[in-house]
């Protein structure tokens, strides 16, 4: 009998006065159950991701207005528009900035240059040593240039692209080939000589 009662008790109607408050309960629970839900902010979403990689949440500016990101690491950012942020030296930004990212270091970098005395270096590659050395590595296909940590802390202020940066662009692009093809020469000039030098020591 008294599991009856209780069972009739379970199905007796709420007093209208109460209706109010069961119904602003349940409203507070959805709300709590879907804010997990709710997406991050694309700023918040990419420097976390950078974070997670080992690398310093400074490697791209605020103002990140959609990040994607696949299981193998290939990413996309896009920013609000093209700019330039200030460290040791000034770095380029494209409007879309592109990579593959592993544990310390970003592969296939697209959309980024850093300049070095009046010419722009697209960088190819970026990677921190493991275990930290305090320094940051930035491939720009002719050297490595090396930058301090402390740099890239936060997420840098990025400031609206000039119009001729596109041609310096250009010329950094066309110095760094001619280099490039200056050192091959060079060691196929020294290749010969050291051929030469043995042809010699043998007559």
């Amino acid at each position: 009998r008294e599991r009856e009662r209780e069972r009739m008790l379970c199905f007796l109607p709420l007093p209208r006065r109460a209706w109010p408050a069961v119904l602003l309960a349940l409203l507070v629970g959805a709300a709590w159950a879907g804010a997990d839900d709710l997406p991050s902010a694309p700023e918040r979403t990419v420097h976390e991701v950078l974070r997670a990689h080992g690398l310093p949440i400074g490697l791209l500016p605020r103002g990140v207005t959609e990040f994607r990101i696949d299981g193998e690491g290939r990413f996309e950012a896009r920013l609000e528009g093209a700019c330039n942020a200030r460290f040791e030296n000034e770095v380029h930004y494209d409007a879309n900035v592109t990579g593959t990212l592993s544990y310390g270091q970003i592969g296939a970098v697209s959309g980024i240059s850093a300049q070095e005395l009046f010419l722009w270096f697209p960088v190819k590659g970026i990677r921190v040593d493991v275990p930290s050395s305090g320094l940051i590595y930035f491939d720009v296909g002719v050297v490595y240039k090396q930058f301090s940590l402390s740099l890239f802390e936060t997420p840098p202020e990025c400031t609206a692209d000039p119009p001729a940066h596109a041609h310096l662009g250009r010329r950094g692009r066309d110095f760094s080939l001619a280099v490039h093809h200056q050192s091959e020469s060079g060691k196929l000039r020294h290749k010969r000589d050291q051929e030469d030098a043995q042809r010699t020591a043998i007559l």
